[in-house]
Parts: C-alpha cells; sequence; structure tokens
C-alpha cells in the first residue's frame, strides 16, 4: 500500500532531493501545485523547528494529508545569529538571493576568516492528517562566510559558505563549488533528511 506524503512546498531542488532518499519506501511523495495549492502560512516563529512546525501542521489540516515541512537559514556567529529565521528576506525582499548575498558581505566588510563563522540550519517537521505534529529533526553544518561569491550551484548563501568542520577533504570548495551529491553528504539539509529517514518509515508505519 502506498502511502501520500504532501512536501509543503514547491521547490523543484527540495522535492528532487527529498525523492532520492525516500525513493525506496511506499510512498508517493506530492506538492502543493499537484494538490491545487495550500494556503499562505505567516513563517513568524522565533526558530526553525517552530517555523517547519506550524508550516507541516497547517499543510496537513488544509489538505488531509501526512504533510512534511522545512525552515532553513543561515546563522552568522559575529552577527549575533542573523539572519536566522529571516534568512531569505533578509534584504527585505523575500527570495532574493543576490540581495541577501550582498546585505551580508556588507555587514561582514573587512572581518577577518577567524571572524566568519557561520552555521547552516535545516529543521523538518512531519505532521498527520488531522495536523498533529508527530515527528520533528533538525540538521547543521558548520563553516565560515567568504569574502566573495564563489560557484555557480545551488541557491541561497550557498555561494558564500565554505564548510569547515574536521575530517572534510573539500576544504578549497564552497558549498555552490560542489557537485550536489558531495554537498549532500555534508549540508544541513543532508543530515536532516537522513535524521528524518531513520524514523520516517516507523512514524508512518510502513
Amino acid at each position: 500500500m502506498t502511502t501520500q506524503l504532501l512536501l509543503a512546498s514547491d521547490n523543484a531542488k527540495k522535492r528532487a532531493e527529498l525523492q532520492g532518499l525516500l525513493g525506496h519506501l511506499p510512498l508517493q511523495l506530492l506538492t502543493p501545485r499537484e494538490i491545487g495549492g495550500l494556503p499562505p502560512v505567516v513563517e513568524d516563529q522565533p526558530s526553525f523547528a517552530g517555523n517547519a512546525a506550524k508550516k507541516a501542521r497547517s499543510a496537513a489540516r488544509a489538505s488531509g494529508l501526512w504533510c512534511l515541512a522545512d525552515d532553513s537559514g543561515l546563522e552568522v556567529e559575529a552577527l549575533g545569529g542573523a539572519p536566522g529565521v529571516h534568512s531569505a528576506r533578509y534584504a527585505g525582499l523575500h527570495g532574493d538571493d543576490a540581495a541577501n548575498n550582498a546585505k551580508l558581505l556588507e555587514e561582514l566588510r573587512g572581518l577577518p576568516p577567524e571572524r566568519r563563522g557561520a552555521r547552516f540550519i535545516c529543521a523538518l517537521a512531519l505532521a498527520r492528517p488531522d495536523g498533529s505534529l508527530v515527528l520533528q529533526v533538525e540538521g547543521c553544518a558548520s563553516g565560515r562566510i567568504l569574502e566573495a561569491p564563489r560557484g555557480t550551484r545551488d541557491f541561497g548563501y550557498d555561494p558564500l559558505f565554505l564548510f569547515t568542520e574536521a575530517g572534510w577533504e573539500e576544504t578549497d570548495r564552497g558549498f555552490a563549488e560542489l557537485e550536489p551529491e558531495r554537498k549532500a553528504r555534508v549540508s544541513h539539509r543532508g543530515r536532516a533528511m537522513r535524521a528524518l529517514l531513520e524514523r520516517l518509515p516507523e512514524s508512518l508505519r510502513l
């Protein structure tokens, strides 16, 4: 028996990444566009986990389906954790990656590498069809902010992020310079999805 799972996002990259991880499970992955859309959700929670949970609950109630939602962003040490939950609209307009990156570089102008520490966070939340929350996981990737954009892959702040955790062999390539499969090994979203995968079959009783 196949279970329908709604991803509360029409982002094609997120769907492809999730489909790759869940392909072996008896799941039919759906997006809002495929079910006629979802009501908008105000992302006003103080944490990524809170926003992910709010989106998952809302989408599940609206659709009557199991729903998976995510919220993610960048926290920079020198900025007291900003842009944080405001990552997508840091420069004012939601989803303007170029403006967000330009503002971040300006805020950090002149700071040496040792003061440019940052981390990406991804929170995932799974809600039952009645809107009750059943599972939450998070993934984190630590590194630093580069002084100029590098690479053309992916989106968001990736062109400015260099992963620096111990043991990583790609110390000279930023996130936007890595092949998708290599980035997924250490990225915040890849880690969160693997944590989700460990518990998802039990949660959905697959």
